[in-house]
């Protein structure tokens, strides 16, 4: 009668595998052996030798959990039982920070579960970093750098693979900024008070603005956004009078410091 001394699936080379994976049985006397019973499924092998039964894991595979795998030869007789491990899918469900800026990307948490036998994590079209989590709900990654994006916000779908598969791509996302820049202001010099239009690019998402002066002491002002071209700031008080910069901050970075005057 057959005897099963081990299960390997050629994904993982372990006992452990998803849906889809390859699974070699290797033992003894598997010569006859017509069918492989996965649990309550019956499985057709892919291939038979007197040492080594080869099938697929199949669909109807719990999410996750140990199932039974045994082998039945042509004259009916049952082998011995070994335990599979099918490995669940990760899903992903957030992240610690919605967007990085394109020019540098950034240090994220991805959450979600079953993360433990993970090796990736994939971010759109950008790239894909190498991840070894220690908790089966969380991993850091480095969001990489996306310094040739043209839109000043582009959205990504973060993924995780592991050995239990892909999660499902446009369930997490983040956003890549590119950094803001000012090409003009309106007026050039201006006192405590006064309203400056500033205009620019990738004005999305603006949280502050910033006047420095001509003792490099620093300002932030009330703005108004008006587009993602334009937005107006009220010149802070406190200030030292003389040549000075104002600059515009989103997720993206630092814009360029553009000259400004405090009268």
């Amino acid at each position: 009668m057959a005897t099963i001394t081990s299960l390997v699936d050629t994904t993982t080379t372990t006992n452990q595998g998803k849906p889809g994976d390859t699974v070699q049985i290797n033992g003894t006397a598997l010569a006859t052996t017509t069918r492989v019973n996965f649990g309550s499924a019956t499985v057709t092998p892919t291939g038979v030798t007197a040492t080594q039964v080869t099938f697929v894991v199949p669909n109807s595979a719990p999410c996750s959990g140990q199932v039974s795998v045994s082998v039945t030869s042509s004259a009916g007789a049952t082998s011995n039982a070994l335990p599979f491990f099918v490995i669940a899918t990760p899903t992903t469900t957030g992240l610690s920070a919605v967007c990085v800026p394109a020019a540098t990307g950034g240090s994220v948490t991805l959450f979600g579960t079953n993360f433990l036998t993970g090796t990736q994590v994939g971010v759109g079209t950008v790239g894909n970093v190498a991840v070894t989590p220690t908790q089966t709900s969380q991993v850091t990654f480095t969001a990489p750098a996306n310094p040739g994006q043209v839109p000043c916000v582009a959205t990504q779908a973060v993924t995780i693979t592991t050995a239990g598969g892909t999660s499902t791509s446009g369930t997490t996302l983040i956003d890549y900024y590119k950094a803001p820049a000012i090409t003009s202001v309106a007026p050039t010099t201006g006192t405590a008070g006064d309203t400056v239009v500033i205009n620019g690019t990738c004005f999305v998402g603006v949280d502050t603005v910033t006047f420095t002066d001509s003792a490099a002491a620093t300002a932030t002002a009330v703005f108004t956004p008006v587009g993602d071209t334009q937005l107006t700031a009220i010149v802070p008080g406190g200030l030292a009078t003389g040549a000075g910069t104002i600059t515009v901050h989103t997720c993206g970075g630092n814009s360029n410091a553009q000259a400004f005057t405090i009268t």
